[in-house]
């Protein structure tokens, strides 16, 4: 399949700290009183839309209902075609009294993702929504309810992708958060709580943006995957997402052509010394071919899909450049999703380790990282997919494990020559084994901590016990786990597994 360009301004593949994206340069949202069906056809292979219920009206007659019946119900569903490929598709119209969910509307929807479950494909939302409609009371609570309870019927099924491009409140927010990617265009909304109703109730002042903006959850909450910076691009970010999963989890990951990978960076031997991880995906996978999802949130982890030797992976990442690469409770939550969603879908997963630990402190412990970081290392544990290793650095105490361990079933582990396995670093190690001796003979301290470094943190001794498949040098990584990966190629299976619960 042929992979989206990249829209220019836009970070993809980033090199840093990704820059917001700016507008495409073709490309404005549609003229509002057409803005359903032109961004139905911005997102469809063109010629490919079949409309489903196109003269569908509500039967509201209460509040004036009667006298306002528009075609359509302020949504335009069907089915088309992505890059050749079968999907349902439906777009909400803000023009339509304020693109409201009312029950036919609802109805609509249902037949969309309906039509994925029966045909075995993706299902796409162009999401532009104030809430249920008001004035239908009940029944378009009722229609919210029949929805989710699709979006969970389809999860782990089929992919499901929400495009935010609007305002969306209330109800409108929940089936986004339910389904597998969620992208928002920059002056996009989401809240379940307007700022009215806020200024009302709690007597906080915010604007939509400061309360639900793209800003706010693509750094700070974790709720969208990828911001966009037009209409036009937040769709070529949906097509390019589609391009690595299948049509859904009974079949295998498309395959694009081949290509080789950038050069390895050098990484620096100290491992005090931070770096850029992104580089060293970049590495491993065809150049050109990674796609990093929330790349502003929990940026101590790397989370994306990428392709080796054409073949769709996803690759979790430590990020040394933030919080020296340690996992929290956000990390944890962002890695465990991803590990599921590659798994659903039949991703095999590439994992780079650098980290020494999961973050400590009162926060953290209160917050919960016991139980967060439990669900990272349930979702390694759980996947059925090949899962290859690579030790940088050093992988010390819980967070070794939880980072794809051969104990967690990991297919393969390799580490670079320099890399540290242990419980702890040595200096922490050092103090606690032979406390006694350091109270006696201060000045032996880096003795033995180059002794503890030398007969249990190098690589040889977690090779020896078969921890460690390999050593190898930095610049034979990408062929390594490309081997690997071929050799696995029979373990892959179709079918489902679980869903992609929501983090």
């Amino acid at each position: 399949m042929q992979m989206e360009p990249a829209a220019p301004g836009a970070t993809l593949t980033s090199t840093g700290p990704p820059e917001p994206a700016g507008p495409h340069p073709a490309a404005t949202s549609p003229p509002r009183g057409e803005n359903a069906l032109a961004r139905v056809h911005l997102m469809a292979d063109a010629g490919s839309f079949e409309e489903f219920g196109g003269q569908a009206r509500h039967r509201a007659t209460a509040f004036g209902m009667a006298a306002r019946r528009p075609a359509g119900d302020g949504v335009v569903t069907g089915a088309a075609r992505v890059d050749g490929r079968p999907v349902g598709l439906y777009a909400q119209d803000p023009s339509v009294m304020g693109g409201s969910l009312g029950e036919t509307h609802a109805s609509k929807i249902a037949r969309v993702l309906d039509y994925a479950e029966r045909v075995r494909a993706p299902a796409i939302g162009l999401l532009d929504s104030g809430g249920a409609r008001i004035q239908e009371g009940v029944a378009a609570l009722d229609g919210y309810g029949e929805i989710f309870r699709r979006n969970v019927r389809l999860s782990g099924r089929v992919p499901q992708i929400s495009v935010v491009l609007g305002s969306c409140a209330g109800g409108a927010v929940y089936s986004p958060a339910l389904t597998d990617i969620v992208i928002m265009t920059e002056n996009a909304h989401m809240f379940l709580t307007g700022p009215r109703v806020l200024l009302a109730v709690t007597h906080e002042d915010v604007t939509p943006g400061e309360l639900g903006g793209a800003a706010v959850h693509g750094e700070v909450s974790g709720v969208a995957h990828l911001v966009a910076g037009s209409t036009r691009h937040a769709l070529e970010l949906a097509r390019r997402v589609l391009s690595y999963l299948p049509g859904s989890c009974w079949e295998p990951p498309p395959i694009a052509p081949p290509a080789a990978a950038d050069p390895m960076p050098d990484v620096p031997a100290n491992p005090r010394l931070a770096f850029d991880v992104r580089p060293v995906v970049r590495g491993v996978l065809d150049s050109g071919s990674f796609l990093e999802l929330q790349p502003r949130f929990a940026r101590n982890i790397v989370v994306g899909f990428g392709r080796i030797e054409g073949r769709a992976v996803g690759v979790v990442a430590n990020q040394p450049l933030h919080r020296a690469g340690t996992l929290d409770i956000a990390a944890s939550e962002k890695a465990a999703r991803f590990v599921r969603l590659c798994d659903a879908f039949g991703l095999p997963l590439v994992t780079l380790v650098d980290t020494p630990g999961f973050l400590p402190g009162t926060a953290q412990e209160r917050g919960g990282v016991i139980r967060k970081g439990a669900k990272l290392l349930y979702a390694f544990a759980e996947a059925t997919v090949p899962r290859i290793t690579v030790v940088l650095r050093k992988a010390f105490g819980g967070a070794y494990i939880v980072m794809n361990s051969r104990s967690l079933g990991a297919d393969a582990v390799f580490c670079w020559p320099g890399a540290e396995l242990a419980v702890m670093g040595a200096e922490g190690a050092v103090d606690v084994i032979h406390r006694r001796e350091l109270e006696r003979e201060p000045g032996r301290r880096e003795e033995l901590i180059g002794r503890y470094r030398a007969e249990a943190m190098a690589p040889h001794v977690a090779a020896e016990r078969l921890s460690v498949d390999e050593v190898i040098v930095p610049h034979q990584t990408r062929e390594t786990v490309a081997s690997a990966l071929r050799l696995l190629a029979g373990a892959a299976r179709t079918g489902f597994r679980h869903d992609n619960l929501p983090q």
